[in-house]
């Protein structure tokens, strides 16, 4: 399973996925193994975070019948320490309502639960864009959700139980027309669902949970945001209006149009480059940390020797520009600055699963090497394996 890509696990082909349908039509991909996500989350799972995690809103709601249930319903007060903690699951009154028909929804579970979120890192890497899931956990016969539609795409992958899903046309809001897709994914299978295409799903004979990754895409709109953005940051473009500026519609006409044409000679001199790098940058920053281990990779430090073995990471993100005679690294929840003279050697690095600190002779000294693994062990880049 982990030699597949988190894409061909969810499409089969990604060549083929992208060339006809990505932000194109939707698909549904039959998986062929019922426990072909099992190893992202189970009923288990869920039992385990809902009772005994202590999940505070907003990471989890209900809903029934496409309406949410009020905080009331499913949330209680408590102490942490000395502390009064409102909105915390109360798992009695969420089985409850579990029983009388809600779904229960687990909010950005990637960010609290590490096979999700090694996931959605590994999709982001296949992807190059931003992740994100939910799970929908519904009792038999029930829908959670009315027809509606997302501001992003989705993939649908069921984890267990089956679900009756109907997608429509993107221009067919209220799901009156013949659906596009009209199927019962199975526990294994995948569903993709592109931006604005109405869906709703019901759970059969048995309970139901999928889990709804959203593909959080920026957009050419984002391109120009950044553009006009780094405008306001000239003098000229952070002015106030005139005062009473609306009393004379004309003069104002006037002096917008000279505004636009000193933004359409910002624009002809702007470095594309420029942002590029800043869009880029925030995407290879902006990533969920993913650090589990991490404690007991710090406390191994002090003891690495030239002939310890050292693993890449599960989840490691790695991008590396040489910048003002630095290297910078982009980890994926942050960046890092590292001297130039490190630039030879990180290929090597960026190229082996695992390797001994000695293997970087040809390129370090023994004192020189021991420093740049040690700050990659800190920065959860590798981790020592013997």
């Amino acid at each position: 399973m982990q030699s597949v890509s988190a894409l061909s696990r969810c499409v089969g082909d990604p060549d083929r996925f992208t060339q006809d349908y990505w932000a194109r039509r939707p698909l549904h991909r039959p998986g062929g193994d019922p426990q072909g996500f099992d190893d992202l989350l189970t009923l288990a799972d869920v039992d385990r975070i809902v009772s005994s995690m202590s999940i505070r809103l907003p990471a989890f709601r209900l809903v029934k019948d496409g309406r949410t249930l009020p905080a009331s319903a499913v949330t209680k007060t408590a102490r942490t320490g000395s502390r009064s903690v409102s909105g915390m699951a109360d798992p009695v009154k969420i089985f409850r309502q579990f029983e009388l028909g809600a779904t229960i929804v687990l909010q950005g579970l990637h960010r609290y639960w590490l096979p999700l979120g090694r996931f959605c890192r590994d999709l982001e890497t296949d992807l190059g864009h931003p992740t994100q899931v939910n799970a929908y956990i519904t009792p038999p016969s029930a829908r959670g959700l009315a027809v509606h539609s997302d501001e992003h795409d989705v993939f649908v992958l069921q984890v267990f139980g089956i679900k009756a899903w109907q997608v429509f046309e993107a221009d067919d809001r209220a799901g009156e027309r013949t659906p596009l897709v009209d199927v019962a994914v199975s526990p294994g299978d995948c569903l993709y669902i592109p931006k604005g295409f109405p869906h709703a799903a019901t759970a059969q004979d048995e309970a139901s949970g999928h889990l709804t990754v959203g593909i959080l895409s920026p957009t050419w709109r984002g391109v120009l945001d950044e553009a006009v953005a780094m405008a306001g940051e000239e003098a000229e473009f952070a002015q106030l209006l005139p005062l009473r500026f609306a009393d004379d519609r004309e003069a104002f006409g006037r002096a917008v149009e000279e505004r636009l044409q000193a933004f359409s000679r910002w624009v002809e001199k702007a470095d594309p480059d420029e942002i590029a790098g800043r869009l880029s940058r925030r995407f290879l920053t902006g990533r969920q940390p993913l650090l589990a281990g991490h404690l007991q990779r710090l406390l191994a430090v002090p003891t690495l020797a030239d002939d310890s073995i050292v693993a890449r990471r599960l989840g490691a993100m790695l991008v590396l520009e040489v910048k003002d005679q630095e290297l910078a690294a982009y980890l994926g929840d942050r960046e890092l600055r590292m001297p130039g003279w490190v630039a030879p050697v990180m290929p090597a690095i960026l190229e082996s699963d695992r390797l001994a600190v000695r293997d970087l002779s040809p390129h370090l000294d023994q004192d020189g090497r021991l420093v740049l693994v040690r700050r990659l062990l800190r920065e959860g880049l590798r981790e020592g394996v013997g």
